[in-house]
């Protein structure tokens, strides 16, 4: 058997999301329960990027399995800190036992590590300063506080 390859990780940032109230769309053909969440804007910080993230296009595709199971699917602007525009794209799952869900979907605070939330995230920029993302993928380990959605994100290097 060959050897494993590393993967290695760099944190880039952290972001912060504000959403509205959920579109309820109903359950679609493939069983799933759609909701459209607009993501109204949101803060990124961190050593690699930071800025603001732009609301008014924004949204996730939330598909919800009869378990409570959500799997995302987000198109959102960031604009940095220099005024140039990143568009990233992210699709991910979020699950956990039935009364985590539960207490999630009611908007309590739960600890992070009482569920399981994960993102795959790819960017799209035409800035000079900025075209390292072009080349990445990275990965966000998500929460969820009552305040919103909430992301670190490390670059798979």
């Amino acid at each position: 058997m060959p050897d494993l390859l590393p993967l290695n990780s760099e944190h880039i940032f952290t972001m912060d999301l504000t959403v509205g109230s959920p579109q309820m769309v109903g359950k679609g053909p493939d069983g799933f329960d759609l909701r459209i969440i607009n993501v109204t804007g949101g803060k990124v910080t961190g050593p690699k990027l930071q800025g603001e993230v732009l609301g008014g296009t924004a949204a996730d595709w939330l598909r919800v399995e009869a378990d409570g199971t959500a799997h995302m699917d987000v198109r959102l602007t960031i604009k940095a800190a220099s005024g140039s525009l990143v568009y990233a794209q992210y699709t991910g799952v979020r699950t956990g036992s039935p009364e985590v869900l539960a207490r999630l979907g009611a908007g309590e605070a739960v600890p992070p590590s009482d569920y399981y939330f994960r993102v795959a995230i790819r960017f799209t920029t035409g800035a000079a300063d900025l075209a390292w993302l072009n080349r990445v993928v990275a990965i966000g380990v998500g929460q969820r506080p009552p305040s919103g959605p909430r992301y670190d994100v490390h670059a798979i290097r």
